[in-house]
């Protein structure tokens, strides 16, 4: 049973008066199974919202050390009830205490009395006056706007949630008053409804001045395309909107307008179409598209000296020269290799874009970062294959980056199948910025920083997240826009900019991407004293690049040497509050609603050490030992925040806490009327990211700025190449029966962490789904730890999935997300996401990967399935980029039978941990493992060592 709330029956609290202690507000599942498994007595209770109906409750229960949860609903009068079988009547409530005393009587259907009230833990909150890292003596004051985002330009795009245009709340008012005027008139002979046509006037005002701006742009269209007619067209428009607007005439003159909008959008493209055919006839070339024609700084030709990798050398006996020059030019569009022989001439082979965008890959090694591998398709089914050495990883990653913008810029694929985002962060201290902070778009300075031959090309997306920032939102988006023109000669449009007080995220995007930017989301949460001051927080925007989901947070977390759990806290209510991306997607956290999501800002976490040893060690240049005693770092290896997310390595000195005008000194002490304050220098300014399997992503710098001092923190920034999808369109239709793609299930066993001993079921979301499925109840339970229980679906408790589209090339591209929920509660116990790319086959394929919800870790999950994709829609097209996999692993020599055995053994432990140390030893598991060193070093066919021992 589960739980729902809502009003009492007569508009009184169904809390009644005072919130009772049992009831613990928005206490999580696993949290509040953990509060009854230390009270440990039969009976215990408590009531929490529900977290699979909004605004419900749950009633949780302990019973022979199982927790049994029963909902708790509202009916249509407000009335609670616990929810009871089919046929049963339920009985109601005004309040909760009502409803709880009743069964606090023996024998009222539940699994046990309840007898022990479990009271919540009221947590004092202190008069944290550390506001904000300046050390304020109290918060800065919310911005006189009362909007939470406001739009910088006229280009700039509103809030994704349409307002209401009041037409609902007029005809009511209509309804309750002047409705009666109007049937008194009629009955005495009237022909006209002066009140509604009043009614219908005010509702109109604001269509009639969107239609009119509609207009305006349809006749400069008519204009280019439809010369002959343009003269009438606009004579029509000028006509209607001239017109004095009142009364009966004014709906009149709208309908004529909206007649006229009917025909010119019905009309105008096949003028256009015309137009532009007999343009094709007339002129030898097509006009070049309207972003071709913006001017933008041109690139000059890079060369890269490489060196041939030695074993590949020494396996092919190419001769002793290894040395190669490899040239990218990428405003002529060719990549020139170069190779050294012995008469010092040069021997040389020109490769041109069309053979970059169908014939050339590029795999990057990762075990050697420096190593790239490039496969050169000479014939059709033959290929050759070259592992090149670069002097840095810097070298290698800026040589990709050219290679990409040179595919964008002359590739025949009408969209870009890859992306380059900045993403910058920075805590400005209430103190505007300095006129020049040109290092922190070019990420120049500290760190992980980017190749000077790439470092002023434009990158796609630009996102910058920023704390105490004191400037107004429309004069600091101006100033990002002319930042970025003075360095890229291209005008960015802002998508969103969102601002919680001083915490405020701007998003700008090339102007040849706009159009490819929909379903823009943005949200806050306040996280400041007792969740309602917004000087702490967190802001977040969300859209759609093509196919491919995109979600940025930008937070301000608590700050203080020894505020680790309120951070945390801060952390999982932010995931939990922030409403950004699909709402069909509200089971699952932020942390997997997109394909890529974005986490940055001033975290404010710590470094747990003396803070003269602090010192010492930045002096010295030696981070690994401050990097060990970073909380953050020490929170995520506890998985009690960023669950599974990920960070580049920092190689750059803390940036915080700075003295103002100088990057050579750390202010860490501050006298303070309670007395002397400690900030020891730390990271506070962090940008991690988490993406969904099988994805393209690679951070190319992380770093910080050593030129601005305005703040006690430095800039941070990152850049980050990105694969993303088209919205597909499917050549051949939609799929015959014959030609239908399925997504087919042998098994799931999960593992989930719960005292309960309820059923459960899997529902399961995707984007190449039309709706989302659900599976039947499992089949199978067993648990042999009071803590875990162990639950199974058979194939006939699984549904066939059926994807919109079939095509290979789609399916490749798509994930699905599965969430594992109760019957008892219809609450989620674990979520998780699959990519379908490596299930697709004849044959199924083995899956395994943790659930996690609200931010914890809560089991995993395994099972068997395929994706089954007819013949007839197996076309694929060639992408510049391939992870390193088998094909990789081909040039390296293989493992001795002692380097195996260690492998070996490895996996097996990992497998046996993974599927929950005792509870799950899988013979399978290890056949499986064993299976896959033997492919992958060996080249045994696959399964055929599980086949072999099996038989």
């Amino acid at each position: 049973m589960a739980g729902g709330g809502g009003g009492g029956g007569s508009g009184a609290s169904p809390l009644g008066p005072a919130p009772p202690m049992w009831y613990h507000r928005d206490l999580s599942r696993a949290a509040a199974e953990e509060l009854l498994a230390r009270a440990g007595r039969d009976g215990s209770f408590l009531v929490r919202d529900s977290e699979s109906v909004n605004g419900a409750y749950a009633l949780c229960v302990l019973f022979q050390k199982h927790v049994h949860t029963y909902r708790i609903l509202p009916d249509d009068e407000g009335f609670l009830a616990v929810q009871t079988s089919q046929g049963v009547q339920p009985k109601r409530f005004k309040t909760l205490p009502e409803l709880v005393s009743l069964y606090l009587q023996p024998s009222q259907g539940l699994v046990t009395t309840l007898l022990y009230p479990v009271e919540r833990e009221e947590t004092a909150v202190s008069d944290d006056r550390d506001y904000s890292d300046g050390e304020d003596e109290k918060p800065p004051l919310p911005p006189r706007s009362s909007s939470t985002s406001t739009p910088p330009g006229p280009d700039t795009p509103t809030d994704s949630t349409p307002a209401a245009n009041g037409l609902s709340t007029i005809s009511h008012e209509y309804l309750k008053g002047s409705y009666a005027l109007d049937l008194e008139a009629v009955k005495q002979g009237a022909s006209s409804l002066p009140h509604l046509n009043k009614t219908l006037v005010a509702s109109c005002k604001r269509l009639n001045g969107e239609v009119d701006k509609v207009l305006s742009g349809l006749e400069i269209l008519s204009k280019v395309f439809d010369q002959q007619s343009a003269f009438m067209v606009s004579k029509m428009i000028q006509q209607v909107q001239s017109v004095n607007q009142g009364g009966d005439q004014e709906l009149e003159n709208l309908v004529t307008k909206l007649a006229i909008l009917k025909d010119l959008l019905s009309s105008i493209e096949k003028k256009a179409l015309k137009a532009l055919q007999d343009m094709s006839l007339t002129s030898p070339c097509s006009p070049p598209p309207l972003h071709s024609m913006r001017h933008s700084k041109s690139i000059p030709v890079q060369a890269f000296e490489v060196k041939l990798d030695v074993y590949l050398a020494e396996l092919t006996k190419i001769g002793k020269s290894q040395k190669y020059t490899l040239s990218v030019d990428v405003e002529g569009g060719r990549l020139v290799v170069m190779k050294k022989v012995k008469d010092n001439q040069e021997d040389w082979i020109t490769y041109t874009m069309s053979i970059i965008g169908f014939n050339l890959t590029l795999i990057k090694s990762q075990r050697v970062q420096n190593k790239l591998g490039i496969v050169f398709e000479k014939e059709k089914d033959k290929s050759q294959r070259k592992d090149f050495i670069f002097a840095s990883a810097k070298k290698r990653e800026a040589f990709c980056q050219l290679l990409q913008l040179m595919k964008n810029k002359h590739s025949n694929q009408d969209e870009p199948d890859m992306i380059s985002i900045f993403i910058g962060t920075w805590n400005m201290g209430s103190v505007p910025a300095p006129k020049n902070v040109a290092s922190w778009v070019l990420c120049r300075g500290l760190g992980k920083t980017l190749d000077e031959m790439t470092v002023t090309i434009p990158h796609d997306l630009y996102v910058f997240g920023s704390q105490e920032n004191s400037v107004c939102d429309r004069e600091w988006v101006e100033s990002l826009r002319a930042l970025l023109k003075e360095q890229t000669e291209l005008d960015y449009k802002p998508i969103a900019v969102q601002t919680l007080w001083n915490i405020k995220l701007a998003v700008l995007v090339k102007p040849e991407h706009e159009n490819r930017i929909s379903h823009v989301g943005m949200s806050s949460v306040k996280t400041g004293i007792a969740n309602t001051l917004g000087n702490k927080g967190a802001v977040g925007v969300s859209f759609m690049f093509n196919g491919t989901s995109f979600g940025f947070v930008n937070c301000h977390l608590t700050s203080g040497n020894e505020k680790i759990a309120r951070r945390n806290q801060n952390y999982l209510d932010i995931l939990r509050l922030l409403s950004l991306g699909d709402k069909q997607l509200s089971s699952f956290d932020i942390s997997l609603r997109f394909t890529h999501l974005f986490w940055l800002g001033d975290l404010n976490y710590r470094l747990d050490m003396d803070i003269q040893e602090i010192l010492n060690y930045i002096n010295r240049k030696e981070f690994d030992p401050l990097l060990k005693v970073d909380q953050l770092n020490l929170e995520r290896e506890k998985n009690k925040v960023f669950l599974r997310f990920a960070e580049e390595e920092i190689s750059f000195p803390p940036t915080y806490r700075y003295e103002r005008g100088s990057r050579d000194t750390y202010v860490w002490q501050k006298q303070k009327a309670t007395g002397m304050r400690t900030n020891v220098p730390s990271w506070c300014d962090r940008i991690l990211w988490k993406s969904y399997p099988e994805t393209h992503i690679v951070c190319n710098s992380y770093g910080c700025t050593d030129d601005v001092v305005t703040s006690d923190h430095s800039p941070v920034f990152a850049t980050f190449e990105v694969g993303v999808t088209s919205q597909f369109v499917s050549k051949k239709g939609l799929p015959k029966s014959s030609e239908q793609a399925y997504i087919e299930f042998e098994s799931i066993e999960a593992i989930v962490k719960t005292a309960s001993r309820t059923k459960f079921f899997i529902e399961f979301y995707s984007t190449c789904l039309e709706e989302f499925k659900k599976s039947y109840e499992n089949d199978s339970q067993s648990s042999d730890n009071v803590n875990f229980l162990r639950v199974g679906w058979s194939n006939k408790q699984l549904t066939t999935l059926k994807p919109l589209l079939s095509e290979i090339e789609y399916l490749q591209d798509q994930h699905l997300l599965l969430t594992v929920k109760s019957l008892d509660g219809y609450e989620s116990y674990g979520e998780c996401v699959l990519a379908l790319k490596s299930m697709i086959g004849s044959t199924a394929q083995q899956f395994h990967t943790y659930l996690s919800h609200r931010g914890e870790e809560t089991g995993n999950i395994r099972g068997s399935m395929r994706v089954r994709v007819p013949s007839e829609r197996m076309g694929t097209r060639e992408r510049l980029y391939e992870r390193e996999d088998t094909k990789c692993l081909s040039s390296l020599p293989h493992p001795s039978l002692e380097q195996f055995l260690s492998a070996f053994f490895q996996i097996c432990r990992q497998e046996m941990y993974k599927s929950g140390h005792e509870y799950v030893k899988s013979v399978h598991s290890t056949f499986f493992a064993l299976d896959f060193l033997l492919m992958m070093c060996w080249r045994v066919p696959k399964y055929q060592c599980l086949k072999t021992l099996r038989d």
